[in-house]
């Protein structure tokens, strides 16, 4: 009788541990698709940056050196591997698009411009949609380092080595203010 018991017991820790291990399994997948989410926004916003500056380019022949950074500016975020190293580099290409805006505001023409006019409500909607796919991931992130952190969790995620998701942070306090996309 005892070995039943002994057996139900064993049979009632394992399915617990497997529940437990593909639940962590499942939130951190869901953590790595957030993080994707957040790529395809930012993959939309690297297309529309060379637009964006070929148009300006004929308007700011004497901005070369604005222009030139915002290119930098955006491989350099392309080129990004990680989740830290993605955000300082989105935090240096958001700089330099607030610095190509403040420039074309001296530019009547650029601003007035129809195809610039279609390509700045094309990048403020992407802006939109990075700001929520990174709260989402953030959201995401959270739930996941909840449950890597909560026991009876927190031995299984130890045991099984899964990690807790980093928050996409900005290290600039100016990067919090909202870029003014205008021109």
């Amino acid at each position: 009788m005892s070995w039943i018991i002994y057996g139900l017991v064993s049979i009632a820790l394992f399915f617990f541990a497997v529940t437990t291990y593909n639940s962590l399994i499942r939130s951190r997948e869901a953590t790595k698709n957030s993080w994707s989410q957040i790529d395809v926004q930012l993959k939309r916003r690297y297309d529309l940056i060379p637009k964006m500056v070929e148009t300006a380019r004929g308007f700011m022949a004497h901005e070369q050196e604005t222009l030139e950074k915002v290119i930098k500016a955006r491989q350099v975020a392309i080129d990004a591997d990680g989740m830290v190293e993605q955000a300082k580099a989105e935090n240096f290409l958001t700089q330099s698009l607030r610095s190509l805006m403040a420039v074309s505001e001296s530019y009547p023409e650029l601003k007035s411009d129809e195809h610039m006019l279609r390509l700045q409500e094309e990048l403020a909607s992407t802006e939109n949609r990075i700001s929520f796919s990174r709260q989402h991931y953030n959201d995401t992130a959270m739930g996941h380092n909840q449950l890597c952190e909560q026991f009876p969790t927190v031995a299984f995620a130890n045991m099984f080595n899964v990690q807790k998701a980093d928050y996409f942070e900005l290290e600039d306090a100016a990067q919090r203010e909202p870029v003014a996309v205008k021109f």
